[in-house]
């Protein structure tokens, strides 16, 4: 009985090998990789730490928020009053991102360059002050940086999505002064074949030396449609 039992087995054995040798092994279809994307985008622009960067490095002095008033900022000796005429809150952008490495399914190197408007601004101080105003207008930025993107693109017109993490310098040109900038920005994604649309928020730091060294913190919330090649 267990010689049958053995040769039963080893002839149900012999039988199923060659079947699962044969059969197919199913290997999903991958997108091909992508190099370049091309962008553009509209930017809602929120201020962050408005007393501290600019007022108080303007004015030399602790500065603190008042409700109302017709003034919006005092110094803690309460000797100047900053009244905010202008604080746009909507800017615009294009740009392209590298994908030297290509972009397909899973992280990839990703170096971005965009040319972005800046917000106008405008502050009017009442009492001791470096000047009667301080104005920001016809401002624009170029930006340059580099970071990880996480991809999971589909062949076709299928939908895939991504998501990012970027980071670095540029450059803040205004008409009345020129300076340097620092940001970082994380967003994600979806795509539909070369077609995607973005959502991402950008932390930049504007710095400037006139009329004394001060900074402007900015938080670009930014919707962004893409072409990608």
């Amino acid at each position: 009985m267990l010689i049958q039992t053995i040769g039963a087995l080893a002839v149900a054995c012999a039988i199923a090998v060659p079947a699962a040798a044969q059969s197919p092994v199913y290997k999903p279809k991958k997108a091909r990789r992508h190099f370049i994307s091309l962008t553009i985008d509209r930017q809602f622009v929120q201020p962050y730490s408005f007393a501290r960067h600019p007022l108080e490095e303007l004015l030399g002095q602790r500065v603190n928020e008042v409700h109302l008033q017709d003034y919006q900022y005092e110094t803690q000796d309460k000797q100047t009053k900053a009244t905010v005429l202008e604080y746009g809150k909507r800017a615009s952008g294009i740009g392209a991102t590298v994908y030297p490495f290509g972009s397909s399914d899973g992280a990839t190197l990703a170096i971005r360059a965009s040319i972005d408007s800046i917000p106008d601004i405008r502050v009017a101080f009442t009492g001791p002050a470096p000047s009667p105003a301080y104005i920001l207008t016809g401002g624009r930025a170029t930006d340059v940086g580099a970071g990880l993107e996480m991809s999971d693109r589909s062949p076709g017109w299928g939908m895939g999505g991504h998501a990012f993490l970027l980071g670095g310098v540029g450059r803040a040109h205004t008409d009345q002064m020129d300076g340097r900038r620092y940001w970082g920005e994380g967003g994600g994604g979806i795509m539909f074949g070369p077609f995607g649309v973005d959502l991402s928020v950008k932390y930049v730091v504007n710095r400037f030396d006139a009329p004394v060294s001060h900074s402007v913190h900015m938080i670009p919330i930014c919707v962004r449609g893409t072409l990608t090649f």
